[in-house]
């Protein structure tokens, strides 16, 4: 028998600890090799700023600095042109060095690269910047979150948690829901009934979740409660773990109606009297809805004594508007349409060919 084959007692548990120390090492490395890096990157892109400012260097400086430093570090990467002048970006949008330390330098440099290429407002920067710390968002993911104007949609829900909720757990409910839910993903029509959409939600629950975001943990589709021998099926229930509740969600494809928070209320009275433990926080309503009108909703929402939120939620992507008005409008595209037919007319009458003209 050699020594591998040998059973040594403890020999486990110590071999799985030690790979975790590990891989904890592996990971403090690469946090802290990343931070040097944007660090030197900002102090780089301030030196190149303060002699353009200063010295009245031109824009061509950048290529002639690159070739001479990619001659001194062949094997250095990140030194070409286009980096270096997303260096000077990023010192000019970051002049302090104590904010670039405490959050720009705790994400990827590529990360840094897309907000600052995306978002061009200073605030919504550090936003992003917080939220990639926050969440541990990749770089689609980071893009995703950008391009769905994510930091315009959370906390923007009508909720009446500020009148049903202690003010600490109420300002954090308040600012992990959306106003809009994007939800293009699900690939549906505008008019898909709420059993499909219910459906496909659940089949691209990865989706939704990370749409949903951080801490919601899903815990059925059609959840089945009874009160009195009656069943009642709940669209959709979750548990947030860091609200520390349940969240229940209910679907509408039409525009909210006050009739649809009486049966939220209702879902979350029969939850909190018999799912809730002793130490959850108390359970919250979501109606997510194709519409809503904000007066209907705060008459309806308010007395109520359970915390209920409405938000809506988009099934395909509107174009901005900087792109829609470059776009025909239909009566041009049928005056196009009418022109090149008449041009076709004439050109078969011209030479008999029964094709359209090149």
């Amino acid at each position: 028998m050699s020594e591998t084959d040998l059973v040594i007692e403890g020999y486990e548990a110590f071999l799985t600890g030690l790979k975790q120390r590990i891989r904890q090492g592996q990971i403090k490395a690469a946090l802290a090799v990343n931070k040097e890096l944007v660090l030197l990157y900002h102090h780089i892109g301030q030196e190149i700023l303060d002699r353009q400012k200063g010295q009245g260097w031109g824009s061509k400086v950048i290529e002639r600095l690159a070739l001479d430093l990619k001659l001194e570090f062949p094997e250095m990467k990140g030194l070409s042109p286009r980096n270096l002048k997303y260096m000077r970006s990023f010192a000019e949008n970051y002049p302090d060095e104590a904010i670039v330390q405490q959050l720009a330098a705790q994400i990827p440099w590529f990360h840094n690269c897309t907000i600052l290429d995306k978002v061009k407002d200073h605030k919504q920067q550090v936003w992003y910047i917080q939220k990639t710390i926050e969440n541990g968002w990749s770089r689609n993911v980071l893009i995703h979150q950008i391009e769905s104007n994510l930091f315009a949609r959370q906390g923007g829900a009508i909720t009446n948690f500020s009148e049903t909720l202690p003010p600490s757990h109420s300002d954090l409910a308040q600012s992990l829901l959306k106003s809009e839910y994007n939800l293009e993903f699900l690939g549906l029509q505008e008019k898909a009934a709420e059993r499909d959409l219910e459906k496909a939600l659940v089949n691209h629950i990865q989706k939704f979740l990370l749409e949903l975001g951080v801490g919601f943990a899903f815990m059925g589709r059609q959840y089945r409660i009874e009160v009195e021998g009656d069943e009642f099926l709940i669209d959709l229930l979750f548990y947030h773990v860091r609200l520390r509740c349940y969240v229940v969600i209910e679907l509408k494809t039409t525009e909210f109606q006050p009739e649809h928070s009486g049966k939220l209320n209702f879902y979350v009275n029969v939850i909190d009297g018999t799912f809730r433990h002793p130490n959850d926080n108390p359970t919250i309503g979501i109606i997510l809805c194709r519409s809503h009108r904000q007066a209907v909703v705060h008459y309806a929402l308010q007395g109520m004594t359970k915390p209920i939120g409405v938000s809506t939620y988009a099934l395909t992507d509107t174009l901005p508007e900087t792109v829609s008005r470059e776009l025909p409008s239909v009566k041009q595209l049928q005056n196009e349409l009418e022109a090149v037919a008449a041009r076709f007319e004439e050109k078969k009458e011209e030479d008999g060919a029964e094709t359209l003209p090149e």
